[in-house]
């Protein structure tokens, strides 16, 4: 789940003793309107002492540092199981743990936004609602709180300035002769998804609405970039990014912002959001039906939709859910703001659905070899 190898974006992680009248009120709210309650939420989850994650990588979205603060905030130990699971495997740590409240079972989870709606459907998430529940976007939450968009990243540009001068800021500009035989998908759109949704953002930016015309637009975006001699089959990875082979690699903006700093300036890339086209991947927090630290769960999840969790999640590069509103409210430190690309440009992000998204992969796939007919590798 490290920054360079998780890619389910695409899409959008009660049980327990009750411990007293005012916290088995709280299990059944849906949202905290008072200190008040927030207190007894607090007392209930520190008496059960503990919270148990899964897949949460230090290095991934600033977790380290959120895991660590949560920890002091609360004096709650956090319990950390298989750090480079994938959203499967947390699904499957449900289900082979559904009776025991041991260790080895998870009370919360990280996953893609496709795992949300088949993981309620079986009965494995408990509904909760965030007391800042209205700051996120309806398109990336369960209505009735099984489970809720967390984090996001957009699609992007990553620039290798040693060998481009001049960085592009919209999907049109890729078509233009100063990027001859230097633009490349991170991944095969056959197979891999921030590939196919990079097609995907680049219909959108032509005027499609999403679904399949926004296939088809991107399709017919990428057969002319490929038919100009722009278009480099490579697979945009860090190395040929530094070595020049892949100079302009469009991918996840988390991911660029990443391999920015990991090359320290040598060279130097620089991470543009287009203008049009701002196209967002969700992963999705939510809770286990059969979490043995219910309360604890609840009280990570308000720590995590707080302004000091989302601002944690912004460190990392992984933008939160409640940016807009965030941002529009003053209340991300502008020094933060400075190591992103333009601010402005992420106000213009749309979230597709998961049906959107399976209609625009599958045309992807099937009609990608003829119609543009490069072979990434």
């Amino acid at each position: 789940m490290s920054g360079f190898t998780r890619s389910e974006f695409g899409g959008f992680k009660l049980a327990g003793k009750i411990l007293s009248l005012t916290a088995a009120a709280l299990m059944a709210s849906s949202a905290f309107a008072s200190a008040e309650s927030m207190d007894d939420l607090i007392a209930a989850a520190k008496k059960e002492g503990q919270l148990t994650t899964i897949a949460l990588p230090h290095d991934w979205c600033g977790y380290g540092d959120l895991i660590e603060g949560f920890k002091k905030k609360y004096g709650i130990q956090v319990n950390e199981l298989n750090p480079m699971a994938g959203s499967g495997d947390e699904i499957e740590a449900i289900k082979a743990n559904k009776d025991n409240k041991g260790p080895q079972a998870p009370d919360v989870i990280d996953v893609g936004l496709s795992f949300g709606p088949s993981a309620k459907a079986e009965g494995l998430l408990m509904p909760y609602k965030v007391s800042t529940w209205d700051e996120i976007p309806d398109s990336a939450k369960d209505a009735d709180g099984h489970w809720y968009g967390d984090y996001y990243g957009v699609l992007a540009f990553g620039t290798n300035k040693s060998v481009i001068d001049k960085a592009p800021t919209d999907w049109s500009d890729l078509t233009s002769d100063t990027y001859k035989n230097a633009v490349a998908l991170a991944g095969d759109p056959r197979t891999a998804n921030n590939a196919v949704m990079a097609v995907y953002a680049a219909g959108i930016a032509a005027g499609a609405t999403g679904g399949k015309d926004a296939a088809e637009k991107g399709l017919e975006f990428f057969k002319k970039l490929n038919d100009e001699g722009n278009f480099v089959p490579v697979d945009a990875e860090a190395a040929p990014v530094a070595q020049g082979t892949t100079p302009v690699a469009l991918n996840w903006d988390y991911n660029l912002l990443s391999m920015r700093d990991s090359m320290k300036g040598n060279p130097e890339i620089e991470v543009t959001v287009p203008k049009s086209g701002v196209v967002a991947g969700v992963y999705i927090q939510a809770i286990s039906a059969y979490a043995p630290h219910p309360n604890a769960a609840k009280l990570w999840m308000e720590y995590l939709y707080s302004d000091e969790g989302q601002i944690g999640w912004l460190k990392g590069y992984c933008h939160p859910i409640r940016f807009n509103a965030m941002s529009k409210a003053g209340k991300i430190p502008q020094e933060v703001l400075d190591k992103l690309p333009a601010a402005e440009n992420y106000a213009n992000a749309v979230f597709p659905s998961l049906e959107d998204q399976t209609a625009a992969k599958t045309i992807i796939a099937e009609k990608w070899d003829s119609m543009v007919g490069a072979n990434v590798k």
